[in-house]
């Protein structure tokens, strides 16, 4: 039984759910790098490392070569620099509109100050 697309995507954006995944795409946007470069950029146990760079090398994200006793990462393809730099475009966009609404907010003069009647019958600042 095929799995449906929006499944499959739902799939593909559960795998990318982790910072420490997310972190070493970015770095593998600039080219290939070996593990203790990964290691160096992220300040990451090793043991965490090696398992979410197994979680992107089988799901095809990325690829591993190794030469001797050194291994190398690199994206699987293009598309992956393509989306990261999409996620940016998209959270730039909306960090910018909270600013713009934050600095609406802050512009605004405060509304009236609601006051009610206290247990004492004298009036106060409402909470």
């Amino acid at each position: 039984m095929q799995v449906p697309l929006y499944q499959a995507k739902a799939e593909f954006f559960r795998m990318l759910g982790h910072p420490v995944r997310i972190r070493v795409l970015e770095l593998l946007q600039d080219g290939p790098k070996p593990v203790r470069d990964l290691l160096n950029a992220m300040e990451i146990e090793p043991s965490s490392l090696s398992q979410q760079l197994a979680v992107l090398r089988r799901s095809g994200i990325v690829t591993a070569t190794r030469t001797g006793s050194t291994v190398v990462y690199e994206l699987a393809g293009g598309d992956v620099a393509e989306l990261l730099r999409a996620a940016r475009r998209i959270l730039t966009e909306l960090l910018t509109g909270q600013q713009g609404l934050l600095a609406e907010l802050q512009q605004t003069e405060e509304g009236p100050v609601v006051r009610g009647e206290g247990a004492t019958g004298t009036t106060g600042d409402a909470a």
